[in-house]
């Protein structure tokens, strides 16, 4: 039998994409940051507790970075 070695590549996350109106998140990073299911956190923008932007023709949601640490500070 013949040892191999093999390499694994671990690629950084991409980055935050950011425009003019700051860092945008997804859904899934902001449920990572809040330790939430994905599902709520589309719950927190439907109810309006957590601001967000529709973009793409499928309608995706984009958080800002900012509205997300202000959240993080109205529910302490």
């Amino acid at each position: 039998m013949a040892w191999s070695q093999r390499t694994y590549v671990v690629e950084d996350p991409p980055p935050m994409m950011t425009n003019e109106v700051g860092k945008l998140l997804t859904a899934s990073e902001v449920a990572e940051m809040l330790h939430l299911h994905v599902n709520t956190v589309k719950r927190l923008g439907d109810r309006g507790e957590l601001p967000f932007f529709r973009v793409t023709s499928r309608g995706d949601r984009r958080f800002r970075y900012d509205d997300v640490l202000e959240f993080l500070r109205r529910e302490k």
